[in-house]
């Protein structure tokens, strides 16, 4: 990889715009003796609660086609002993780590950044605002824009030192609206699309495939939904926009940053390839180099449509 790759996200310098997403690269560290951990833009770490949670009942995946349907629960250790278990680690890397953060009220968000803030050798906050607000009868802090203000701005005034990130759902009826309050509320960029809402059915025994009943569709099935929404919200704020659903290749990659992202997150192909963030960025140079090219930074939002 060469230094035409090299990006600055919120100001914090990536060697390369390619991530691996929250949820499917673990705490990150797992992944150290299969994969060049500092060789990585970034690392997002599995999402982080106020206290430990053991996910839901299994089976928790489920291959479809054209990508998989998972209902991990957001299990997690909880931000506690992510802090004195994992963050020594993370810390020794080169590479840029991300926290994940999630709650189901504003005051769970409020308190596991709080603990985050303490902790060294993490360069940001990623928030994952898909979950129930349950002091609001279950409505879901990623489809109202009040809602998605309040959260991001109690955990903006928390936030002092580090970059914040607000990851939206793609399960809304508009993203531009929720672009903005989170523009607004004071994140520092947002990052899409989350996993779709899917059902995987079992005709033969009548029930789900999966053991919570629904659960999130990601992977190339997607790719063509995350590339609209990345569009629609790149259009309607401006701050960074890192983009992510379905991207196995390079080409992929360059295929977000056209439609206006800065940077990338690798999820899904992680399963079958755990290397695929590395690959991936070794690929977009690639495909740079055939394009002429001479920064990536002169791909992002190139799309004529329309």
């Amino acid at each position: 990889m060469t230094d035409r790759l090299a990006i600055s996200l919120c100001g914090i310098p990536l060697r390369n715009p390619v991530l691996a997403a929250s949820g499917t690269f673990g705490y990150g560290i797992e992944f150290e003796e299969i994969a060049d951990l500092n060789a990585i833009g970034g690392i997002v770490v599995k999402g982080l609660s106020r206290e430990p949670i053991e996910g839901n009942p299994p089976p928790r995946v489920w291959e479809a086609r054209g990508g998989m349907i998972n209902s991990i629960g957001l299990q997690n250790i909880g931000v506690r002993a992510f802090v004195e278990q994992k963050v020594p680690a993370l810390a020794k890397l080169k590479t840029a780590v991300f926290a994940n953060v999630f709650g189901y009220c504003t005051e769970d968000y409020a308190e596991v950044v709080r603990v985050l803030e303490d902790a060294p050798g993490l360069a940001g906050y990623e928030l994952n605002v898909s979950c129930p607000n349950t002091q609001h009868g279950g409505m879901y802090f990623s489809s109202d824009p009040k809602l998605l203000a309040e959260v991001v701005g109690l955990v903006r005034g928390i936030a002092k030192r580090r970059p914040l990130v607000v990851k939206l759902s793609p399960n809304v009826a508009q993203i531009e609206p929720l672009a903005r309050a989170a523009e607004e509320a004071g994140a520092d960029a947002i990052s899409l699309i989350n996993t779709i809402v899917a059902l995987a059915v079992d005709a033969r025994e009548r029930k789900p495939r999966i053991g919570a009943g629904f659960g999130g569709l990601s992977g190339p099935a997607i790719k063509p939904i995350a590339l609209r929404m990345v569009y629609q919200a790149a259009q309607a704020v401006r701050i960074p926009v890192v983009g992510m659903g379905g991207i196995a290749t390079g080409e992929d990659a360059a295929e977000f940053l056209v439609a206006g992202a800065s940077a990338v997150e690798v999820g899904t192909s992680t399963f079958w390839d755990p290397a695929s963030p590395t690959r991936i960025a070794r690929e977009l140079d690639q495909f740079l180099a055939e394009q002429n090219v001479a920064h990536v930074s002169e791909l992002v939002g190139t799309l004529h449509c329309g």
